[in-house]
């Protein structure tokens, strides 16, 4: 059974990994385009925000592009696609632990953060973890079980990037504020 073609499995879904693809590249190419406008703004100490905030937003973006190129692909097999969904939900699963060890050790994040941030993409990553299972099975559940992962993690990470960009928004006007009060020497 493993070595059944996916297709058949993802045969009406080729629209909707088109659309989820393209959106999850373009908000990459997005947050490319705020993080060079707001560089001033972007601290340079590895350990800081820029880690914690921005690069999961990148990361999150770029798995479901991923996810959407790899169920496009027509010839995988079960297993070849099951086993892509399962590496790639493997991999944000310790990614997103990472980044919620981060948050719930920093004193920046508030709770909403740490909700969007960390524990709903490392419950997606699990979820994604399930459907790479369905998918081995051949379950007729594994297209839905998977759009609902990746449709997860783009929509909060489309919050996450809402929240940076507010964020960087914020910080600039600060320092505008405080450059004006600040007499010259």
């Amino acid at each position: 059974m493993l070595k059944e073609a996916s297709a058949p499995l993802l045969e009406h879904w080729h629209e909707f990994y088109v659309l989820i693809g393209t959106a999850a590249a373009a908000l990459v190419a997005l947050l490319f385009v705020a993080a060079s406008i707001g560089a001033g703004m972007l601290t340079t100490h590895s350990a800081g925000p820029t880690r914690t905030y921005m690069s999961p937003i990148a990361f999150h973006f770029t798995s479901a592009l991923f996810v959407s190129a790899a169920a496009l692909v027509p010839s995988h097999t079960l297993l070849t696609l099951g086993t892509l969904v399962g590496l790639n939900a493997l991999a944000g699963m310790i990614y997103a632990a990472f980044i919620m060890r981060r948050l719930f050790t920093d004193n920046i994040a508030d709770l909403a953060d740490r909700i969007c941030y960390g524990v709903i993409p490392f419950v997606a990553y699990a979820a994604g973890l399930v459907a790479a299972y369905l998918i081995f099975c051949g379950s007729i559940h594994a297209p839905e079980f998977l759009a609902g992962t990746v449709v997860l993690l783009l929509i909060v990470n489309i919050r996450n990037a809402w929240d940076l960009m507010l964020s960087l928004a914020r910080r600039r006007v600060q320092e505008e504020k405080r450059s004006s009060e600040t007499p010259p020497a």
